[in-house]
């Protein structure tokens, strides 16, 4: 799984680090970074659940 992030539309609500700290970063401008390119299968649904709490639809999964 693959994760993609639409930085620009990012509004920094930080949701997705909360539900998923080992898979969603933010910088210091509070702009979402994925912290890991390809997910290892035991972290897939953190990752998805990240995906879907944002409010802005700024992430994507991809298997």
């Amino acid at each position: 799984m693959r994760i993609q992030a639409d930085r620009q539309r990012c509004e920094g609500h930080g949701l997705c680090e909360e539900v998923a700290p080992e898979v969603f970063g933010l910088d210091e401008d509070a702009v979402v970074v994925v912290l890991t390119e390809e997910l290892d299968p035991g972290l897939e649904l953190k990752a998805e659940a990240g995906v879907r709490v944002c409010p802005v639809a700024a992430l994507k999964a991809q298997r």
